[in-house]
């Protein structure tokens, strides 16, 4: 029996492509078809959610509830949820989907890239990869899983300096 993941796809840098008429990277066109492609997913039935495709930083409050409200929708009939996010603005999704849900049915597990995948030297097929193989083996909650990481919100910041992702220090 294949497990059922489905993947919100948001945009964020993960999904940047490169307009060589304005030579600037943009969110456009998605590649996670592309990337998931390249992946050996047996046992895995993925079904894909394009939501937005949107770089975080221009994202809203309402996006990130959409976010949230949508991957608990998701939650009843699948057995994981991926979502492609943003990496500016992930902590703020991952926190309230733990708003919205509390503790879900199936793992949420969100991910990103530091680096466009189109990029030579992308974190991005890494994540995706983490990502999907965490969504399946983690007990039910809401999680970032990202360069050899796998953290449980609440609590999880983005280390700007170190380019990654960690788990606040919790108050004295």
């Amino acid at each position: 029996m294949k497990r059922r993941i489905v993947i919100l796809s948001t945009g964020g840098t993960i999904e940047k492509t490169y307009d060589e008429l304005q030579g600037v990277l943009h969110n456009r066109l998605s590649v996670l078809d592309i990337m998931l492609a390249t992946l050996q997913l047996e046992g895995v039935e993925i079904v894909r959610v394009p939501l937005m495709n949107k770089d975080s930083l221009e994202m809203t409050a309402s996006d990130h509830t959409l976010i949230a409200e949508t991957a608990q929708s998701m939650t009843k009939e699948h057995d994981g949820v991926v979502i492609v996010h943003g990496t500016d603005r992930l902590a703020q999704t991952g926190e309230r989907c733990v708003a919205v849900m509390s503790v879900p049915r199936v793992p949420v597990v969100l991910t990103g890239a530091m680096k466009p995948y189109i990029m030579r030297t992308s974190d991005a097929a890494q994540n995706l990869t983490e990502a999907l193989l965490a969504v399946q083996i983690v007990a039910p909650g809401v999680y970032v899983a990202m360069h050899n990481k796998v953290l449980a919100f609440p609590g999880v910041t983005k280390d700007r300096a170190h380019g990654t992702f960690v788990k606040a220090d919790p108050q004295p």
